[in-house]
C-alpha cells in the first residue's frame, strides 16, 4: 500500500460495494504480480486507482492479519507524488490526518494509522 501524505493530509479511498470489507478505507494499492516487488505493486497500484503516479519510499511495516476471506500480508510503503499535484480518482480524496480516526478502515490498517509518520 502507498502511503501518500501531504501537506498534513493522506490519501484514502472508499472500498466499493460488493467486495470483502466494502464500504471501509483504505490506502490505495492491491495485490502483488507475479514477479513484481511489494513497492512496485504500491506504485502501480497508485496510479491505476488514483491516477497520481507516486514514488516508493521506505516500509513503514508489514501487516498481517486473518479476515473470513483468507490472510492478508500488506505491505505500507511511505510514497510521494511525482507529477503535479491534481484531485485523485474516485473513490479516492484527501483527507486530514488529525480526522484520520473518523474513516472506518480494516483492521490489518489499524498498526499503521498509529504509526502514520506524517501525522501532525
Amino acid at each position: 500500500m502507498a502511503v501518500v501524505c501531504r501537506g498534513g493530509r493522506v490519501l484514502i479511498g472508499r472500498r466499493r460495494a460488493g467486495v470483502p470489507l466494502a464500504g471501509l478505507w483504505e490506502f490505495p494499492g492491491g495485490k502483488v504480480r507475479a514477479g513484481e516487488s511489494p513497492g512496485d505493486a504500491a506504485a502501480r497500484e497508485c496510479l491505476e486507482e488514483t491516477g497520481l503516479a507516486a514514488r516508493i519510499g521506505d516500509l513503514y511495516l508489514v501487516s498481517e492479519h486473518e479476515y473470513p476471506e483468507g490472510r492478508v500480508r500488506i505491505h505500507f510503503f511511505a510514497a510521494e507524488l511525482i507529477d503535479p499535484p491534481h484531485p485523485p480518482a474516485e473513490p479516492f480524496r484527501w483527507v486530514p490526518i488529525a480526522e484520520l480516526a473518523a474513516y472506518p478502515m480494516p483492521p490489518a490498517n489499524a498498526a499503521l494509522v498509529r504509526l502514520l509518520p506524517c501525522n501532525p
